[in-house]
């Protein structure tokens, strides 16, 4: 099991299991829509989510960030809906062809 850092803000707060289970095939590739990126999403025990920001970039290190549950489903829609269910409990929001989502 590979672990990278954990940062809240600017500190250092432990070390949580790597994931880039928001990465998708892009018919070369596994990537998060940036060459030699990759980024996941876990939940920790306390109930918040980390962001795990992957690089293949000499010079640059795996790292993972708390971000808010907001966050967190934004970047799931964004990257990889098939696995909201998954990560929050329930299915992803459908919306119906012309509809708006209310701010």
């Amino acid at each position: 099991m590979k672990t990278v850092t954990l940062f809240d803000g600017e500190a250092a707060i432990g070390v949580v299991e790597y994931t880039d289970n928001l990465d998708q095939w892009d018919g070369h590739n596994w990537t998060c829509g940036s060459s030699g990126r990759h980024l996941g999403i876990g939940k920790l025990k306390d109930g918040r989510f980390y962001l795990c920001h992957g690089t293949q970039w000499e010079g640059e290190e795996d790292r993972a960030v708390v971000v808010t549950e907001e966050e967190a489903r934004e970047a799931v829609l964004r990257h990889n809906p098939d696995i909201h269910e998954d990560i929050f409990g329930e299915p992803a929001p459908v919306l119906s062809e012309g509809s708006e989502v209310e701010a």
